[in-house]
């Protein structure tokens, strides 16, 4: 059973914005995968729902003339992953969503939610910061004309478990990807569970690189569930910046990675055991991204999760 006291129908962002003005304790719901569990179990126990789901400005994926890569928060995940935009220039993101639990949850859920929801586990998170994704967001003017539009780095997006930084009356509008943050790259996603489908991650790790002459000339890791929200590994990739490709990159990169991690133990994993992936499944990753590279391929995942 499902106890809602309410729900209303919005179709527009505008009205979407006033009614959670009107009523600041309401929830947004759109494929409704993670908010009808919240409910079902009793944490949203009598709330009332906003639905936004029939606004259609707020489906779809498509590509500006700057090359910038714009995906609405309604887009599901089966559709990020068929997009004929995303697997020609992020294919990575692609295998990314595709990893998300099974094929009726990837037909529902909605990149938004995934992203909005705050949790660290959250597959296309990784890939998004790694990417160095923006979110756009929108609310009431604070003059109140109209609408106002904000964007925000998706790092900054987040502020602790399961909270991110919407403000009174705003919603996530957009993701946007800048062609500068894509183009000549290649990338990889390395998901890691204790069974090969429908499984949260225990870790998730996203690496995102630019390979010339045998040389890492640049290098984005992000990781899931290494921390209380998804997270970069800045200082690893200023240590391992334009090094040769080789082992003694691979040895440097397991090496520094755990000056950014801190995970934490869990009825999943431990964090030492979390800790020992953080070293292991970048390193991987990244060989995985060479040898793509070294095909002509953009992007990769290590297609199922399991044991490493």
């Amino acid at each position: 059973m499902y106890d809602i006291e309410k729900i209303t129908v919005v179709k527009t962002v505008q009205e979407a914005v006033q009614a959670l003005t009107a009523d600041p304790s309401a929830v947004i719901i759109a494929g409704g995968s993670d908010v009808l569990i919240k409910i079902r179990a009793g944490k949203l126990a009598g709330c009332r729902l906003i639905s936004i789901r029939e606004i259609p400005e707020l489906h779809g994926i498509t590509m500006e003339k700057d090359g910038t890569i714009c995906i609405r928060p309604l887009t599901v995940f089966s559709e990020v992953a068929e997009n004929t935009i995303v697997r020609e220039h992020i294919p990575v993101l692609a295998y990314a969503v595709d990893q998300v639990g099974g094929p009726q949850i990837r037909n529902i859920g909605t990149i938004g939610g995934n992203i909005s929801n705050g949790v660290t586990s959250a597959d296309s998170a990784s890939t998004l910061c790694a990417l160095n994704a923006e979110v756009e967001i929108t609310g009431p003017a604070k003059d109140g004309s109209g609408l106002a539009v904000r964007r925000v780095p998706i790092l900054q997006y987040y502020v602790k478990a399961g909270k991110v930084c919407l403000g009174p009356g705003e919603i996530c509008t957009g993701i946007r990807i800048y062609k500068k943050d894509y183009e000549g790259y290649c990338g990889y996603y390395f998901k890691y569970g204790k069974r090969n489908a429908m499984e949260i991650a225990t870790l998730g790790c996203s690496v995102v690189a630019k390979i010339k002459n045998n040389t890492l000339e640049d290098i984005r890791l992000a990781f899931g569930v290494a921390g209380p929200v998804p997270m970069r590994c800045t200082h690893t990739e200023e240590a391992v910046r334009g090094m040769k490709i080789g082992e003694t990159l691979y040895k440097k990169l397991a090496e520094e990675i755990t000056n950014d991690v801190n995970p934490r133990d869990s009825w999943r994993a431990s964090r030492d055991f979390r800790i020992q992936l953080a070293r292991t499944m970048p390193v991987r990753s990244l060989q995985a991204l060479v040898r793509n590279a070294a095909e002509g391929k953009k992007g990769g995942s290590n297609a199922k999760v399991g044991l490493i």
